[in-house]
């Protein structure tokens, strides 16, 4: 199935048009410039380009706990680190139930570990403004 996913309330529609509960994963980051990069990445980086996506804090939500982004920006102020994009993935229930918190805790774990190394193609970024990012 092909979804077209253009805002955050697509992504919250989707997700609760799913025929088996979800809970979505966010993990929070910013972005950091790597202590061994070069000087022309350090120019690029400068100008707003580049970097290395640094995870700062991470949770889960059922996609009913949610009805908008600007009140999953406002649960991440409580933690006190500014953030710049923020990665989102579903994990999907079974047999009608949804997925455990340590499903979730180990899935957040692994997109985790996938960000800082840079494999995050399989997730949705989206800036603090909620709109959806195309990283290349």
């Amino acid at each position: 199935m092909t979804m077209n996913i253009s805002s955050f309330e697509d992504l919250l529609h989707v997700a609760r048009q799913q025929p088996e509960p979800q809970r979505l994963l966010f993990v929070f980051t910013d972005i950091e410039l790597p202590d061994d990069s070069t000087a022309e990445q350090r120019a690029r980086f400068q100008a707003g380009e580049g970097g290395a996506f640094v995870p700062l804090m991470s949770v889960d939500k059922k996609p009913e706990e949610l009805d908008t982004f600007d009140m999953l920006v406002e649960e991440s102020r409580q933690f006190g680190r500014d953030w710049a994009v923020v990665f989102v993935a579903g994990l999907s229930g079974r047999g009608g139930r949804a997925p455990t918190g340590d499903e979730a805790d180990r899935s957040l774990q692994g997109m985790i570990e996938a960000i800082k190394t840079g494999a995050f193609g399989a997730f949705l970024p989206f800036d603090r403004f909620g709109n959806p990012l195309l990283i290349d």
